[in-house]
């Protein structure tokens, strides 16, 4: 996903932070500093929707606005083709377990 949080504080008229960050606390919601410069710098690992909620609400978007989809990402972790065809045929190489044998079951 890509976070345009900068993009959509521009079209309306945000140009710093910490003028975001005043908005957002007059709206009730209290980010402190690190957390508004991770947001407003990064894209973010987490966030509630409490918060999206309020943002999207001071921004005047909706969440969809914020978080762009990037399918070229998702496509390249997905396995290869080959890969998982060679894995479904039992093709994998199998090495014998070295070390300490199994003990014989009592008699």
């Amino acid at each position: 996903m890509q976070w345009t949080l900068r993009l959509k504080a521009a079209e309306r008229g945000i140009w710093k932070s910490t003028e975001l960050r005043r908005l957002l606390a007059d709206a009730g919601l209290e980010i402190s500093a690190g957390k508004m410069s991770a947001l407003w710098t990064g894209t973010p690992t987490t966030i509630r929707l409490d918060d999206l909620d309020v943002i999207c609400s001071v921004l005047a978007c909706d969440p969809a606005a914020l978080l762009i989809p990037e399918p070229e990402k998702v496509a390249a972790r997905r396995p290869q083709k080959e890969q998982t065809a060679e894995a479904g045929r039992g093709s994998a190489v199998v090495t014998p377990r070295f070390g300490k044998p199994r003990s014989q079951p009592p008699l």
